[in-house]
């Protein structure tokens, strides 16, 4: 190796050292991820909320729930007098809560019997909006920032302004004899309802539509904690059952098995069944000849290669890429046909299209509403494919 090799050689080996001295020294970037996670000490984490609840409620004991609220409530609920063993204020802060029917009905049922719900979400259960006769909307047209304010006079300075991460949902109709209207979100000159107070038995739901007022970032920002501490004001100091992100699969009981395994005689069935599924393959394993079946070729067709596809998708419940699937043809389907832009689906999309279409403004609007609703929702279920395919074709035929 001559000389001008060995300086090519130690240049290039300096610069190696200094990309990777560069690399190191080089912050990591910021996750702007809307986690809402309580662990999380990014920008769109809860980790500051979660660890000033002990001091926002000196007096309360606050109980993390790793499972969903039926598994956890229902645990303790006395059958032999039919009340709850256990009091306190359910606590959840997402930007999209995924609560199903079935832990919403147990969230009513705890508060009927004298308990509390705060509710923080963009979102909230569909149960929740038929049980307690209240909807919500999305005025997509936003811009700027938003002043979120309250009804009570006394909390007068506690208004702030916000600029990021905002979304513009808000309680378009309430059933005005069991709600109080507790606060407002202002965009422009536009002041909506963003957080009520609803009677349900014994008990109340706060429903918020604001969570991202409790993230990191806005807490500690400026003085804007002063807003989320006249929010959890209402709620009573007693002890909070805090909804946490993190579940793990077992706690959940995500296992199709789960009930089996939790009863000590049907595990032992089920252990037995196996083990003599074993020992029969075990003594039948001599050799058989099989039978030949005769296969017919699929046809070689649009329709049948189209149902193929389909069904592959659909036996493994990969019910996201379907749904941006029907979405992406659908909006083609508008472009091709009506001529319209598809970019922004706003309130004069939706008009345009109801008109070029000949359909109702307001079935346009509710089906363009799924859209984005689906589009925005990160784990869809079969319930929302079905949905979305039945307004689909809806449009299409009538």
């Amino acid at each position: 190796m001559n000389k001008t090799i060995k300086i090519y050689v130690g240049l290039l080996i300096l610069l190696f050292i200094g990309i990777i001295a560069i690399e190191l020294s080089t912050p990591p970037p910021v996750n702007w991820t809307a986690t809402y996670n309580e662990t999380h000490k990014s920008p769109y984490g809860t980790f500051v909320l979660y660890n000033e609840l002990s001091t926002i409620f000196p007096e309360s004991k606050i109980h993390d729930i790793n499972v969903t609220p039926y598994e956890y409530f229902d645990d303790y609920y006395s059958w032999e007098d039919s009340t709850y063993l256990t009091k306190g204020t359910y606590m959840l802060i997402d930007n999209y809560s995924e609560i199903d029917n079935v832990s919403a009905q147990e969230l009513l049922d705890f508060t009927s019997h004298g308990n509390d719900v705060f509710f923080s979400s963009n979102h909230i259960p569909q149960k929740f909006e038929d049980s307690l006769y209240l909807y919500t909307d999305n005025d997509y047209d936003l811009k700027g920032d938003a002043t979120f304010s309250f009804a009570n006079p006394i909390f007068k300075s506690d208004t702030i302004t916000i600029e990021k991460g905002l979304s513009n949902i808000y309680f378009s109709q309430l059933d005005s004899t069991n709600t109080t209207v507790l606060g407002y979100q202002k965009f422009d000159t536009n002041s909506r309802i963003n957080f009520v107070k609803v009677a349900h038995g014994n008990g109340n739901l706060y429903l918020h539509l604001q969570p991202v007022v409790f993230t990191n970032y806005q807490l500690l920002i400026n003085s804007n904690k002063k807003y989320a501490e006249a929010v959890l004001s209402y709620l009573p100091d007693d002890t909070i059952f805090f909804d946490s992100r993190n579940k793990s699969a077992k706690e959940l009981g995500s296992s199709p098995m789960r009930f089996f395994l939790s009863q000590p005689a049907l595990r032992w069935a089920w252990y037995i069944a196996l083990l003599s599924l074993v020992l029969f393959m075990i003594f039948n394993a001599k050799r058989k000849q099989r039978i030949v079946n005769v296969i017919s070729p699929l046809q070689n067709t649009t329709i049948a290669f189209t149902k193929t596809i389909g069904n592959l998708y659909y036996e493994t419940k990969d019910h996201n890429n379907l749904i941006d699937k029907k979405i992406t043809y659908f909006l083609e389907y508008i472009r091709r046909v009506f001529y319209l832009d598809t970019q922004i689906l706003d309130e004069k999309f939706m008009k345009n299209l109801a008109l070029k279409a000949s359909k109702k403004e307001s079935e346009t609007k509710k089906l363009i509403n799924l859209i984005a609703h689906l589009k925005a929702k990160s784990n869809c279920d079969e319930h929302d494919l079905l949905r979305l395919s039945k307004a689909i074709e809806d449009f299409y035929n009538n």
